[in-house]
């Protein structure tokens, strides 16, 4: 029976959401509009289960570009409502749309000339009438067997909610940098690692002459321990790279001769190179495909700036 009822709950609260397709019309591309125009912040108010909705809100639009905060509608009458300055919008969540401490918020919004947006079950309600712009999140009904808890309602409203932050961000122009900057930390932050976080660089980099002997190219490898080195010309331009594996295959051909050739001859001529500005996670799935465990960063002009190796990653706790 349990089973039973939470597949009864996903389905309707699915269909509530497939439900609002239909009214992705002029007046959600206007709601987008407003929000986009705002210079301020984005104010979100509900109460109850819809103030908890509005909390979540206010999070995904502060992190994806829309500046924002949460106002508890019921203290904003006593004195919250100076939390409010020029440029801000109000989105209101309320599913009766008849909420009176919402409504007692209107007036104040309206004197400080702060656009409404309201989102409600009701398109005749109070709260409706009085927005400039309305969202139906309109429902036929909700998952709670007993047609009482907020479930299906507030399933809607926050899937309006995202579709509103995911259209701002893309009209933002909000890019994967920018999640970056406000996401650096948890998982999501080292997700969005670039490989010039996590590269060597500079003086660590093992670097040889196309002309220096195997001897001295051991001891390069030995010293900056990364199982490779690169191999560059007289100008510095990457030519080539030396890892572990090519010192193994010299030693079964050549023996100890080997010590005496010179880089050119025992390199390999096409190492797999990476952009520093690339995500690290781009970089961990090169490396995988390859079966190597580094990769070369250079700059325009073909010169060795970095590398980003396995360990690396392993110290960023990222894989």
């Amino acid at each position: 029976m349990s089973r039973e009822t939470a597949l009864r709950v996903l389905e309707i609260e699915s269909q509530a959401i497939l439900d609002l397709r239909g009214r992705l019309d002029a007046a959600f591309d206007r709601a987008v509009e407003i929000l986009l125009e705002c210079r301020g912040r984005v104010v979100v108010t509900g109460m109850g289960k819809s103030g908890l909705i509005g909390q979540k809100l206010s999070a995904t639009f502060s992190s994806t570009g829309s500046p924002s905060l949460y106002l508890h509608p019921a203290e904003a009458v006593h004195g919250d409502i100076g939390r409010i300055v020029a440029g801000d919008v109000a989105l209101a969540i309320s599913y009766s749309g008849e909420t009176g401490e919402l409504l007692a918020l209107v007036p104040a919004l309206k004197r400080l000339a702060c656009p409404l947006v309201a989102m409600t079950g009701n398109p005749r309600s109070s709260l409706a009438a009085l927005a400039e712009v309305h969202l139906d999140v309109s429902i036929t009904q909700e998952a709670c067997p007993l047609g009482l808890a907020p479930t299906a309602s507030t399933t809607a409203a926050l899937a309006m909610g995202d579709a509103l932050a995911m259209a701002l961000l893309e009209k933002r122009g909000f890019t994967v940098d920018d999640f970056a900057v406000r996401h650096p930390a948890g998982s999501l932050g080292k997700k969005l690692l670039r490989v010039e976080d996590t590269m060597c660089s500079g003086d660590d980099v093992p670097k040889v002459g196309a002309e220096s002997v195997m001897r001295d190219v051991l001891f390069e490898m030995t010293r900056k321990r990364l199982g490779m080195t690169t191999v560059v010309d007289a100008e510095g331009r990457l030519v080539g790279v030396i890892s572990d594996g090519d010192l193994r295959r010299q030693m079964e051909r050549h023996g100890d001769g080997m010590l005496g050739r010179a880089a050119r001859e025992c390199m390999t001529g096409s190492p797999r190179l990476i952009d520093r500005r690339a995500l690290a996670t781009e970089a961990l799935r090169v490396m995988e495909e390859a079966r190597i465990t580094s990769l070369i960063v250079v700059d325009d002009e073909r010169r060795p700036e970095g590398v980003v190796h396995l360990h690396d990653l392993w110290k960023t706790e990222m894989i």
